[in-house]
């Protein structure tokens, strides 16, 4: 087993913003220290990052483990690393390097990046997936009741970081994706960003005492109503305010008051259950205006998305969150990702706490 590997973090991240991703893990670190330095490169949908030793990229995965980072689709702890796997037979390298950790895995997972290169990779994914999980059950080392994850990241069809995750607090998808299908009746693709957001910022409990039927919500910018559609599947009465048309189907459902207003201006009569947003604006005008609802109780959480400039976007993301935390002034539980449905944006969870 490689020492070397063992210092090493891999982060899967949205090709594009890979820089971003090791912004933030070059800041974890050197909350704990320094020492590490990351390696990426634009457009390969991942970043290494190499710590000072195994100690130090121990604690990153686990202050990870603990508050996910936003640009991070899944974080690994290296186990091993191999520069020239055999094309005809990779299982002959794989295979002792993973019996040099004592570990037994629930699950084994082989993945590539969600880009272009990565993708090239994928069947060759499933074909040695299979392969790996033979091998591994013959070996004894599967146990379905362990909380540890495998992990073999193909770089490329001959380069291999081999690493490891603890499921009671990694993402539950390969490539920390969530594959969701288009809902049929939705009346645009901007719904699988609120749906996402509902599956990857809140746990189960959550969500089921958070998004009850009867529920009143409010979406700010809400044409054709993507989002507004998302409430209302759950039985929440939803304001949607936007000078544009809402979808007539939606509409006929009965659960939904269109009014045409700025959302800028909008305020509701009386406090409600949930605030959704994602207006195409300056992301600190979005995060001001969501921090003036919540210091107002005007709602009792909100999801939004800030939409990035194309320079500076995890000093501007630092700077919305931070004026968020300021202008509320008060204890407020904050969640943001870039999902997997985003482009040049993040999504926002904020409820006061």
């Amino acid at each position: 087993m490689s020492a070397d590997a063992r210092h090493r973090l891999l982060a899967w991240c949205r090709p594009g913003f890979e820089a971003e991703c090791a912004q933030e893990l070059s800041a974890l670190d050197s909350g704990f220290g320094g020492g590490g330095y990351a390696r990426a490169k634009p457009g390969e949908g991942f970043v290494e990052f190499v710590a000072l030793d195994a100690e130090a990229a121990g604690r990153i995965a686990a202050a990870v483990g603990r508050e996910p980072l936003i640009f991070a689709r899944q974080l690994m702890h290296g186990i091993g690393r191999i520069e020239a796997l055999p094309r005809e037979d990779r299982l002959s390298v794989l295979l002792p390097l993973i019996a040099e950790d004592p570990r037994r895995w629930a699950e084994a997972w082989v993945e590539s990046a969600d880009s272009d290169a990565g993708r090239e990779l994928s069947a060759l994914c499933r074909g040695l997936n299979g392969a790996l999980l033979g091998g591994l059950k013959r070996l004894g080392r599967i146990d379905r009741t362990s909380h540890d994850r495998l992990h073999v990241a193909l770089l490329s069809p001959t380069q291999a970081l081999v690493c490891a995750t603890d499921m009671r607090t990694a993402a539950p998808w390969p490539g920390g994706i969530p594959r969701l299908r288009f809902p049929r009746g939705a009346p645009s693709r901007s719904t699988l960003k609120l749906e996402e957001a509902f599956l990857v910022l809140l746990d189960a409990r959550e969500r089921e005492d958070w998004l009850q039927p009867g529920m009143r919500g409010v979406d700010l910018g809400a044409a054709p109503g993507g989002w507004t559609w998302q409430l209302v599947r759950r039985s929440i009465r939803v304001s949607a305010i936007d000078n544009g048309p809402m979808n007539a189907a939606l509409m006929e459902s009965g659960l939904v008051e269109h009014l045409r207003e700025d959302g800028f201006r909008y305020q509701p009569p009386k406090p409600v259950d949930w605030l959704v947003c994602d207006m195409v604006e300056q992301p600190r005008r979005v995060a001001a205006r969501m921090a003036e609802w919540l210091r107002q109780g005007w709602c009792r959480q909100a999801v939004f998305n800030l939409k990035l400039p194309m320079k500076k976007r995890y000093a501007e993301v630092q700077l919305c969150l931070g004026l968020l935390h300021e202008q509320v002034d008060a204890p407020l539980d904050v969640r943001a990702r870039q999902l997997y449905h985003d482009r040049e944006e993040i999504t926002v969870f904020a409820r006061r706490a």
